[in-house]
């Protein structure tokens, strides 16, 4: 056995967040470890890498007991994290970015020249062992796609003589193309004998690639299947303790007048002629690939991002936001698909998180009123399902389902009309996705008209009352009804083919 880690405890203060947890991969084997958000992934990952001390238990390499006391240790015996989010320096070279820290030089420190043939002929060595062909090593990484650039990350894994690659959600952010050229590396490394532990909320996914199934609930084991052998209906009882039924709720009864339309919209180079319409108690569900203009979409709708022509209506009456604080004016709230980056403040409370768009609600004369920002909060913690330890709890010490609950009702006051959402639940667990389905279903009950912006076909699929299909920046289909995902995947595919 490669790695076997037993018995593993952690504990955070009187927060005890794995208890006797064994986990095992052989040479050469592909493991996805899988998990509710706080079921102890990250904790586990972490004390692997060397980023966290174990309290108890025993970790071995190939049957020799390690003390994984830093990161450096971890490094040593051939253990690499892929991590989520790139970790690239776009303005340097492809080569550079492989081996960053290790660049070959003439000399220690600074008066060490870089050799350039020897780095960029050892970056391209690498990318070969990768089949990888259509990158050159010389020029600049942040010319490359996102897809391409987390190939970098393995690339750089490899170039430190990686035994086993740590990959958390890589294809949280690639489309179907993408996913199958990485799935192809995986096996390439996979035959040279590299181990590769795989964290993925994408069920789908695990059972393509993986051979083993490990599964963690409430920081403890909850299972441990051969991929061939077990289901998916297994493997979400496993996580969630109960049998996943009914993950989206019951299509809207009857929607009312059109409340939001967008037609012959550009907003280039990636908008280039988007229409659709959603009406007053409706999910509007707009889907496509990466690249196909989703990413933009939902910032242009919100006035974030200028566009470039077309029309865009609310409530019948030209809607043209200079800014998204002239959008908010007018009732229109907006849910990023940059959790971290755009959506959250992670050293603030959720007190402050939740209510921020509306400040001015909670005004007493000059004075903030954190009487009644508290009881904002403790209302949508409430009805939300928000799982935190209170109102002044760091929004960042909380799980992505529940940063993205917080996301979404900071937008739950009166003044809404519109509420955008992209990518609403990525990276977010199967029994968190749930909740947010109902709360987004119950607010369209409610009259709010929702556009769904997802590059998710089963997402769109389940949840959208109609549906608009983006390929190449461009409307390719439109449905007022609900459709299925394969039908969406044939459209986007097809076309994208053609």
């Amino acid at each position: 056995m490669l790695l076997d880690m037993t018995a593993i405890s952690k504990a955070f203060g009187a927060n005890r967040v794995l208890n006797n947890v064994d986990f095992a991969i052989d040479r050469g084997e592909i493991v996805a470890l899988l998990g509710a958000n706080g079921a102890g992934k990250s904790t586990l990952m972490k004390i692997m890498t060397g980023l966290y001390r174990k309290d108890g238990g025993m970790i071995a390499i190939e049957g020799a007991p390690v003390e994984m006391d830093s990161p450096a240790t971890a490094m040593r015996h051939g253990i690499r994290l892929v991590p989520q989010e790139l970790s690239v320096l776009p303005d340097l070279s492809v080569a550079e970015n492989i081996f960053l820290g290790t660049l070959p030089a003439t000399g220690p420190g600074p008066l060490g020249r870089v050799k350039r043939d020897e780095l960029n002929r050892r970056a391209a060595e690498i990318l070969a062992q990768l089949g990888v062909d259509t990158i050159d090593v010389r020029s600049r990484l942040g010319r490359y796609s996102v897809s391409e650039q987390r190939l970098m990350e393995i690339a750089r894994a490899l170039a430190g003589d990686a035994r086993l690659l740590v990959m958390d959600e890589p294809t949280a952010s690639l489309s179907a193309p993408e996913c199958r050229r990485l799935f192809d590396i995986m096996r390439r490394l996979k035959t040279r004998g590299v181990s590769i532990i795989f964290i993925s909320h994408f069920l789908d996914e695990v059972f393509e690639i993986c051979d083993r199934i490990v599964v963690l609930r409430d920081g403890q084991n909850a299972g441990a299947f051969p991929t061939a052998q077990t289901t998916h209906d297994a493997v979400l009882g496993a996580m969630l303790g109960r049998q996943m039924t009914d993950l989206y709720p019951a299509a809207a009864a009857q929607p009312g007048a059109v409340r939001f339309s967008a037609e012959h919209l550009r907003a280039l180079p990636n908008v280039q002629d988007v229409g659709f319409s959603v009406r007053r108690g409706e999910i509007h569900g707009v889907f496509g690939l990466v690249g196909s203009g989703v990413e933009d979409l939902g910032k242009v709708l919100f006035g974030a991002r200028r566009k470039s022509g077309g029309a865009l209506a609310l409530d019948g009456s030209p809607f043209e936001p200079a800014n998204s604080s002239q959008a908010v004016a007018c009732g229109v709230g907006f849910v990023s698909g940059e959790r971290k980056s755009e959506g959250i403040v992670p050293e603030m409370t959720v007190r402050d998180n939740i209510t921020f768009p509306f400040l001015r609600r909670h005004q007493s004369g000059l004075a903030m009123s954190t009487g009644s920002q508290r009881e904002f909060a403790q209302r949508w913690i409430e009805g939300l399902g928000i799982r935190t330890s209170g109102t002044e709890q760091k929004i960042g010490g909380l799980s992505g389902g529940n940063q993205q609950k917080v996301c979404i009702g900071r937008w739950l006051v009166d003044e809404i009309k519109v509420l955008i959402l992209e990518e609403p639940t990525r990276g977010v667990d199967l029994g968190a996705r749930k909740d947010i389905y109902a709360h987004l279903r119950a607010l369209s009950d409610r009259g709010l008209a929702v556009i769904l912006i997802s590059s998710d076909p089963e997402e769109v699929g389940g949840i959208a009352d109609s549906s608009t299909v983006l390929v190449g920046g461009r409307t390719a289909a439109r449905f007022d009804h609900q459709v299925d995902a394969q039908t969406l995947m044939q459209i986007a595919t097809r076309d994208v083919a053609a």
